[in-house]
């Protein structure tokens, strides 16, 4: 049988991804002290390829292993799934694209009928924003500062200019406004306006949670002016939040949804763009229009169709909704304790980011978090930031051993600020 962890040994690793992947990668984990090479991974846990270091996943790709790694039952649908399936083509009508897509019209919101499949969230965010534009003949896209929707062509337009600066000029048809700022939003629309493009909380800029009437008033301000609203949950959908989807806090019907990341059960990658029935007259003429060959590979509907059973649970999302209370208590106590460091647990259910007193923060408790045991990465456009996003199904008991984690940690970062 085939050995694909350990083949090689870790300096060996470590000297082919510098000469062959990213030379940059190395140098950068080398100088701040995480030579961390994955190797074994199991539910909430990862190991460096040597063994001797392990670590509690507190970030997990951003939601992908919202499951776990190598989840069981996700890994049990795969096997079965390679009995029978392979990547199937996108030219033809497909059973197993057929049932997924009628599973996700069933649990999305309102009438949200139709989804075209993709490999990567860019890709879904570049549909959105094609379907936009192709339905209202419109250009003009909106989308909030400190946002991120992915590196690819059009998502990248709608991202901060740090992504897109050294690739060139910005695409025509793009700005930005600040996130939770009606106002803005409302100056910035105009007649030409195809869509407004959201993550229901912008994980990138800090997991900042838009108050409660934000969304209900884009949306308003979208009918009025004839815009599509489009909601990135790439990383709040699949129980993230304590709901199946984040925008179900806010009582928003958008006319487009993106969903990616957690939807792959961390075994196999899919992602969907899923959009009003009207919207979908854009493919009318040619249904041709839009491709993508390993968007929705057969082998891999199987998987997904798995993870919104698993998701959409009530007991799931319960126990969401519980791990988050224990979390929301802990920090609650730790800020009482680093009060010259914690600004507070920004969170809404398992969607959470730690809140810092300045840019060096987050940086420093990606580091004392590492140091500890624990996977977090800080918020790129808000280094005050540390992103920590746990696998959603952790029991009790890891979770109250994550925040005594946490706490040494911010133990450690007062100490190396001399707080």
């Amino acid at each position: 049988m085939a050995k694909y962890l350990g083949s090689h040994d870790r300096a060996e690793v470590i000297d082919l991804f510098a000469r062959h992947v990213s030379s940059g990668k190395v140098r950068f984990f080398h100088s701040v002290g995480i030579d961390f090479v994955l190797g074994k991974r199991e539910g909430p846990y990862l190991w460096d390829i040597a063994g001797e270091k392990r670590l509690i996943d507190c970030h997990c790709n951003g939601g992908v292993f919202n499951l776990g790694h190598r989840n069981p039952e996700i890994i049990g649908t795969l096997v079965q799934s390679l009995q029978e399936l392979d990547i199937g083509n996108h030219h033809l009508i497909s059973e197993q694209r057929a049932i997924l897509a009628a599973k996700l019209a069933q649990l999305t919101p309102g009438d949200i009928t139709y989804t075209v499949f993709g490999v990567s969230g860019g890709e879904a965010v570049d549909l959105a924003i094609k379907v936009a534009r192709g339905y209202t003949r419109k250009h003009k896209v909106i989308s909030a500062k400190g946002g991120y929707h992915g590196h690819t062509g059009l998502a990248l337009a709608a991202g901060d200019e740090k992504y897109r600066a050294p690739f060139g000029p910005l695409a025509p048809g793009f700005i930005q406004v600040p996130f939770d700022d009606v106002e803005a939003l409302e100056k910035a629309m105009d007649d030409e306006t195809a869509a407004v493009i959201l993550e229901t909380i912008p994980a990138t800029y800090g997991m900042p949670i838009p108050s409660q009437d934000f969304f209900p008033q884009v949306r308003q301000l979208c009918d009025r002016k004839g815009a599509l609203l489009i909601v990135d949950e790439i990383q709040t959908g699949l129980g993230r939040t304590g709901r199946l989807w984040g925008i179900e806090h806010f009582n928003v019907v958008p006319d487009i949804m993106v969903i990616g990341k957690g939807l792959s059960g961390g075994i196999y990658p899919l992602t969907a763009t899923c959009f009003r029935e009207k919207c979908e007259a854009v493919f009318h003429e040619d249904p041709f229009i839009h491709i993508s060959t390993f968007g929705g590979a057969e082998v891999g509907c199987p998987v997904a169709l798995r993870v919104l059973e698993i998701s959409s649970e009530h007991a799931f999302l319960n126990h969401v909704q519980e791990i988050a209370g224990i979390f929301s208590q802990g920090f609650a106590s730790l800020k009482d304790k680093y009060p010259q460091l914690l600004v507070g647990l920004r969170q809404l259910g398992l969607m959470m980011g730690i809140e810092m007193v300045n840019e060096y923060c987050g940086p420093l408790f990606s580091k004392a978090a590492y140091d500890n045991g624990l996977l977090s990465v800080y918020a790129y456009n808000n280094p005050r930031v540390a992103q920590f996003l746990p696998p959603l199904n952790i029991d009790h008991a890891l979770a109250e051993e994550i925040v005594e984690k946490v706490d040494k940690a911010l133990g450690q970062v007062v100490h190396m600020l001399a707080l």
